[in-house]
């Protein structure tokens, strides 16, 4: 179906009509004008046979073309459906005390974070990315979308807190997954939660509660665990062992179908989004096709000037 981008520029087809019907008045002037002359049988004499009808196919076809060039003023569109891929991934980053650990090279964190970019890196283009960290409470730090150097440069901003909250990021996760647009498409889209994280629930709703709501909503959560059993931190001027919740971590894997890894090497986090396939959505786009116009207007000026020189020898 035609739209038109900018339908108040139809209105120059106005003076297109006036020379119309200026065309028409004229034609009819000059019928009754010839039909003064009464002597018919000597008009046929002196005067060459017309081209009759033949005369007003150039002129018509002139009028056509200012006509479709003046409708290509408004820019006329038309509406086509752009393919949208839907399927989401949601990086969630532990960035409690417990991170700055150096059981793990350099430390957790600056490991989790090495891992986070590798796996953003790798990720397909096509999917949406977005980014949760959580310590006492959980932020969304990036909404799922295509903007891999947003997620990049939030990841390098990563900053520590105090406190652990594993369910609330799984919870954060799913709503940000929610707020992908359906774009035509039915229910949420096809999406995987990856939970990077050491250490034990210390705050906010329990594991097995956010466990049984991604189930729920069929969003696998795939977790991996940074650290070693004797990982210490400094905390407070105290010494405190920070071991890894290696138990809670694999539950919440398993209960939601997801994976559950000790490392994180890229060729372990691709089997995250291998199998996660595609939702494609449809986005209304107007498309336009003001080039058709102009195209077609080209088409007719050179047939009112082509059949005008074949018929009269004159351009129009």
């Amino acid at each position: 179906m035609i739209r038109f981008m900018q339908p108040w520029w139809l209105l120059a087809v106005l003076p297109v009509f006036a020379l119309a019907a200026f065309y028409i008045w004229r034609q009819l002037h000059r019928r009754q004008y010839a039909m003064r002359f009464t002597n018919v049988d000597l008009l046929r004499t002196v005067a060459p046979k017309g081209l009759g009808w033949r005369r007003h196919v150039p002129a018509t076809a002139f009028l056509l073309c200012l006509l479709v060039l003046a409708t290509a003023l408004a820019r006329p569109a038309v509406d086509t459906k752009e393919p949208l891929e839907r399927a989401t991934v949601m990086l969630a980053i532990d960035v409690s005390l417990s991170m700055q650990a150096d059981d793990v090279a350099p430390n957790r964190l600056e490991a989790a974070q090495e891992a986070a970019k590798q796996f953003v890196s790798e990720l397909p283009e096509s999917y949406n990315l977005g980014l949760v960290s959580f310590a006492k409470a959980a932020n969304v730090l990036v909404p799922p979308g295509k903007d891999r150097d947003a997620v990049t440069s939030a990841i390098d901003g990563l900053v520590l807190a105090e406190a652990t909250a594993t369910g609330e990021a799984v919870f954060t996760c799913l709503e940000a997954i929610r707020s992908v647009p359906a774009d035509g498409a039915a229910g949420i889209p096809p999406a995987r939660i990856v939970l990077l994280s050491d250490g034990f629930r210390t705050s906010g709703r329990a594991v097995e509660e956010a466990a049984a709501a991604a189930q729920a909503a069929n969003v696998p959560v795939s977790t991996i665990a940074f650290g070693t059993d004797t990982g210490q931190v400094d905390i407070g001027g105290q010494l405190q062992r920070v071991p890894v919740d290696r138990m809670a971590l694999a539950e919440l894997a398993e209960t939601t179908e997801g994976y559950f890894y000790e490392a994180a090497s890229v060729s372990e986090l691709k089997q995250v989004y291998q199998d996660m396939g595609s939702s494609i959505g449809f986005r209304t786009e107007p498309r336009e096709v003001t080039q058709w116009y102009a195209g077609f207007a080209l088409l007719l000026a050179l047939c009112a000037g082509a059949l005008s020189l074949l018929w009269s020898s004159r351009m129009l």
